[in-house]
């Protein structure tokens, strides 16, 4: 048997097989039923045998033409399958985001785009695991996630790359209860006679105002230790403290339970990037949702940080 034998020659043989009418074929093959014909002659004077009785009702297949339909028959059936996956794949009918984000990027940029995006394609399968900033990068790192959305200050390893997607402001925030004989203005000097409420020393946030309270003259040492972002709010209406958290975080709350108090100098923007590995191409799913959230106002895609 020729190995050299074109994939187009068994293409035809196919469908003049499964049609069992030559006319029928070339219609199915977007060609006419001269070339059809040769071609089916070829591919019998490569083969050394008839595949094909013919007569004026159609054709049928010899035994010869029996046995070779019935491996190529699955080759195509699995060909056409898998065409029409990727045609689901290409219209997002089909397949799977794995994202890693850090809590506040969850809240502040996340969860708006998520909804936005599962009502447009709710075929694809969303994947959020929730992670401090350190430990998303390393997943990406490690090819666990497709992307990781998270909030800075961080180390980026080489290979991947940060994109800038939303600017964020962070307050200082206190139960209404809390006695504030200082007035709601707040200098180093009055900052540190009050317990503080942060996240442990494996966050980002931990660095970030580790940063800040150094440039204060202060040390950071947190009273209270939250395990996550969203737990800050809870533990300040619980008189025990100052807590900092993105004002996103309290718009929804009633004003009578919080006071956002002022300090000086002003806690800096923070921001939340997109984490992607330099080297991988993301899948359509992904690509898709990734254009979604720097559609936002806030992104500014040109920003990036390698």
């Amino acid at each position: 048997m020729n190995p050299n034998i074109s994939y187009d020659y068994y293409r035809v043989f196919y469908y003049v097989a499964k049609y069992k009418n030559i006319t029928a074929a070339a219609t199915a093959l977007l060609n006419n039923q001269p070339n059809v014909t040769r071609m089916i002659k070829r591919l019998e004077e490569e083969l050394g045998c008839v595949l094909f009785h013919r007569s004026k009702q159609g054709v049928r297949l010899t035994p010869e033409g029996e046995s070779l339909y019935a491996h190529i028959s699955i080759a195509f059936e699995h060909i056409n399958q898998a065409q029409e996956q990727l045609e689901r794949f290409q219209n997002l009918e089909m397949g799977s985001i794995h994202i890693v984000s850090s809590e506040i990027a969850l809240h502040c940029v996340l969860l708006s785009v998520l909804k936005d995006y599962r009502k447009s394609y709710p075929k694809i399968k969303v994947r959020i695991s929730n992670h401090t900033t350190p430990q998303a990068i390393d997943a990406i790192e490690k090819g666990l996630a497709d992307i990781a959305v998270v909030t800075e200050p961080f180390q980026l390893p080489v290979g991947l790359e940060a994109i800038l997607v939303k600017s964020i402001q962070e307050v200082a925030v206190c139960s209404s209860n809390m006695s504030l004989t200082t007035g709601t203005t707040l200098g180093p000097d009055k900052l540190k006679e009050f317990p503080l409420i942060g996240m442990s020393e494996q966050t980002a946030s931990w660095t970030f105002y580790s940063a800040y309270f150094q440039k204060l003259g202060l040390p950071y040492a947190p009273d209270v230790v939250a395990a996550t972002a969203d737990q800050i709010l809870s533990l300040v209406k619980a008189d025990l403290g100052i807590g900092f958290v993105p004002l996103e975080f309290i718009q929804e709350q009633s004003p009578k339970q919080l006071v956002i108090l002022k300090l000086t100098p002003n806690i800096p923007a923070r921001h939340i990037f997109l984490i992607k590995r330099k080297d991988v191409t993301l899948n359509l799913a992904t690509t898709t949702f990734v254009q979604q959230m720097m559609s936002k106002k806030t992104c500014k895609p040109n920003q990036n940080r390698i």
